[in-house]
């Protein structure tokens, strides 16, 4: 059966496909070098676009798959951008093969949420007590920790998940990468259950963390004390003032 034509995407002239990491370059030797480079460019795009619009960067990866399935970075970024647009199913299948090419542990936290989008919370806290996790970075197993808080969550063990995110790493008092979400996890946990005050002490030492602004740990904390932010752009507060 012949496949339908590849849909290509516009790519800035910007865009070399140099910007990749050295380790996906390395994967990228075994194609043609010009394969490798249009695959490099796509590969970037997905990056690029993921975060405003997933749908956008699920096209760049579906082209960078079509040209490219044995490699394994595009595995993952096809997976990370089926993700992103909520196609669960299509994103653990793509984890999965990802990891079986490279025998990478990395994306046992992402595969276990996976499992959460798909409906089967039960699954990602079993995923959370596999020997996989005790092979992942400090990072990888903080993330591991939000995904099985979060399935307690899902089915409806709210103080569970309040015990599930106490952990050194939520103890400590340094900043790291994970500092943010991690104790903004925790305030949401703690608001779950009825603890007003305390969630709203954690929500504050999220914004502390939180220097890009990855969550919005500040609206939260706002919101629990009761402000209100205005539009002054919008002419109905005008209206009212």
């Amino acid at each position: 059966m012949d496949r339908p034509p590849l849909r290509r995407l516009p790519i800035p002239e910007d865009v070399t496909g140099e910007e990749l990491d050295a380790s996906v370059h390395q994967e990228l030797r075994t194609l043609p070098k010009t394969l490798a480079e249009d695959v490099a460019k796509n590969l970037v795009m997905v990056a690029r676009t993921l975060d405003e619009d997933p749908e956008e960067a699920y096209g760049y990866a579906k082209v960078a798959l079509r040209l490219a399935s044995r490699v394994p970075a595009v595995r993952e970024a096809m997976g990370f951008a089926s993700y992103g647009a909520e196609k669960y199913a299509e994103a653990l299948a793509e984890f999965r093969a990802a990891r079986r090419m490279t025998g990478a542990q990395h994306l046992w936290p992402v595969m276990a949420d996976c499992e959460r989008g798909l409906g089967r919370p039960e699954k990602a806290l079993a995923m959370a007590g596999e020997p996989e996790v005790q092979k992942l970075d400090k990072a990888g197993q903080v993330e591991m920790r939000l995904v099985a808080a979060g399935a307690r969550q899902d089915m409806g063990q709210a103080e569970a998940a309040v015990v599930t995110l106490q952990s050194p790493e939520l103890a400590s008092g340094s900043v790291q990468p994970w500092s943010a979400r991690l104790r903004y996890a925790y305030a949401d946990a703690l608001l779950a259950v009825g603890r007003e005050q305390e969630a709203r002490d954690w929500f504050a030492k999220a914004v502390e963390a939180d220097q890009s602004g990855v969550t919005d740990a500040s609206d939260r904390l706002a919101e629990l004390d009761g402000v209100e932010f205005t539009d002054a752009l919008d002419p109905e507060v005008d209206d009212e003032a």
